[in-house]
């Protein structure tokens, strides 16, 4: 997996649990990968594909969950 297309998000909990699932719906279908592992600070979500990891950007936005690029 590319790892080159992530951002660390600073969530916990159930936030974070929807963060994922909403991961998980962005990619659904379109056969792409995505991973999560622990970062310094947050956790680092990453994708395969830079278009997803925009639209996961948005979605952090509109959650209003603060996410930077890795």
């Amino acid at each position: 997996m590319s790892i080159e297309h992530c951002l660390i998000v600073h969530a916990a909990g159930r936030q974070l649990d929807l963060l994922r699932g909403e991961a998980s719906r962005l990619v659904k279908g379109s056969k792409l990968g995505w991973s999560t592992d622990r970062a310094d600070v947050g956790t680092r979500f990453c994708f395969e594909d830079a278009e997803v990891k925009k639209a996961f950007a948005i979605v952090c936005d509109n959650f209003g969950v603060f996410s930077k690029e890795a």
